[in-house]
């Protein structure tokens, strides 16, 4: 049977409430037992403190034989009782306990009724009387032992106290042990069945954000987390492949603007072959075999030149996996130019700062994309202008282990408010139906890919600088 993660939690709340409650009342019950024993002692003493006023009354009485001193000892026995009365009142479930309550007050009644006829003896004159004597002894005998119990029950009751005091103190050690463990095995759960499964979604999701469309991997939860992260799966496999999709579609969309380029650059070989070949069918009765080889090797030549220039233009086109690779930059970039040569005007003059032998790490159909919709934007920045210069440049950063290229124009620049903005889906500053807006998102999701970045240094009337740094491998 499975449980949902909000059953789950409200489980663990309800056993966390539960314990709370049980100890809650466990120690409620404790301090108030210590509580009422407390106030029952305070009366206790209360009450020896009237029993012994009593006795010094008694005591002055057999030494003065003042009548009034029995009075006094009688008043006192009387608040005696009624604080027997009050004890035996409010305390009812603590006096249970005291095996001789009844007999206390009892003694209290007898100690009274002795008192009293020991004053009917003395107001009617027979002091002396044997009868008086013997009660004498009897008041006292019962005062004695009247004051003792009381001493004895508020020592009993204090030691109770410290029993009660003793047992709050292994409650709360045991409460504080069972909330200990409840805590850790709450935060274990919490660990196993929230943390986790929220920390692998946050990655997965952090992926998504660097273009990396990695699945989340399989979580084993049984609840909401797990549905969410199949969920999460099947969305990134949608992304994935609809990135795919625009990234293709962007290609094709700069395969467009390339068309007329192309065409230039196919023509001229194709018009050098055509040349060739008439020569030499006019001039196929000629002896001289030098001059034909000459032109033959001119059109082998101008073939391969063709061949190069579909290849380039086949390999940008071909869909393919993301793979990095150690890449000769100055030939991707010359694969690059055989593209875009045709459709960079002739008042523009283009430098190529690259060593022959530097080595970037990357998937060089991505790369080639990003150099040439850079040059693209770099073009059309100076289209305004009477010429202009287009620099390619690339390095390597030992320092920062990166591999460092740029594409520099003398455009127009970007204006300030637009800079923050360039990379964001659908954003351009060209005219309706002269840019879609993807070309630099692609470019910056293609640079997450890699793991680099890509900054922009624009100036408006001076020209935009696009520096790429990938992670060098080596």
């Amino acid at each position: 049977m499975r449980f949902s993660l909000r059953q789950k939690v409200s489980f663990l709340f309800l056993v966390f409430m539960v314990v709370n409650s049980i100890i809650w009342f466990i120690n409620h019950y404790s301090n108030s037992t210590v509580l009422s024993t407390l106030v029952l002692i305070e009366k206790k003493r209360d009450l020896l403190d009237t029993v012994l006023e009593a006795r010094r009354y008694e005591k002055n009485f057999f030494l003065r034989k003042d009548i009034r001193d029995l009075s006094m000892a009688l008043s006192y026995i009387g608040k005696i009782d009624e604080k027997q009365a009050h004890i035996e009142k409010e305390f009812s479930d603590l006096v249970v306990r005291d095996p001789f309550f009844q007999q206390r007050s009892q003694a209290i009644n007898a100690y009274r009724t002795n008192m009293e006829t020991l004053l009917n003896l003395y107001k009617s004159g027979t002091v002396s009387s044997e009868r008086s004597l013997q009660i004498q002894n009897t008041v006292t005998q019962l005062g004695r032992e009247l004051t003792t119990d009381i001493e004895q029950v508020v020592k009993a009751e204090k030691k109770k106290v410290f029993e009660l005091l003793d047992r709050s103190r292994e409650y709360l050690m045991v409460s504080l042990l069972l909330l200990f463990i409840l805590t850790v095995v709450a935060t274990i759960f919490l660990v196993i069945k929230l943390n986790r499964p929220l920390k692998a979604i946050e990655t997965g999701i952090k992926h998504i954000a660097k273009g990396d469309y990695d699945k989340i991997p399989a979580i084993k939860t049984g609840d909401e987390f797990e549905s969410l992260a199949v969920s999460l799966n099947d969305m990134i496999e949608e992304l994935d492949r609809r990135k795919t999709q625009l990234i293709q579609a962007e290609k094709m969309s700069s395969l467009g603007t390339l068309t007329s380029g192309v065409a230039h650059e196919l023509n001229n070989p194709l018009n050098n072959i055509s040349t060739s070949v008439q020569i030499i069918q006019e001039e196929i009765e000629d002896p001289d075999i030098d001059y034909k080889k000459t032109l033959l090797a001119n059109v082998e030549q101008e073939i391969n030149r063709s061949k190069e220039i579909i290849r380039a233009l086949l390999d940008f086109s071909r869909q393919s996996d993301f793979s990095v690779e150690p890449v000769v930059f100055k030939k991707l970039v010359g694969n690059t130019m055989h593209l875009i040569t045709g459709d960079i005007p002739s008042d523009i003059d283009v430098e190529i700062s690259v060593p022959d032998d530097i080595e970037g790490h990357m998937d060089p159909r991505r790369i080639q994309q990003v150099l040439l919709n850079l040059i693209i934007n770099a073009v059309f920045a100076m289209e305004d202008q009477d010429g202009g210069r287009l620099t390619i440049s690339a390095f390597k950063d030992d320092q920062a282990r990166a591999f460092v290229f740029a594409v520099q124009d003398t455009g127009n620049g970007i204006k300030e408010e637009h800079l923050a903005k360039i990379f964001d889906p659908f954003f351009t500053t060209r005219e309706v139906g002269k840019g879609s807006g993807l070309g630099l998102s692609i470019i910056h999701g293609i640079i997450e890919q890699h793991g680099g970045t890509i900054s922009v240094n624009s100036s408006l009337g001076q020209g935009t600088i696009f520096t790429v740094s990938l992670p060098d491998e080596h």
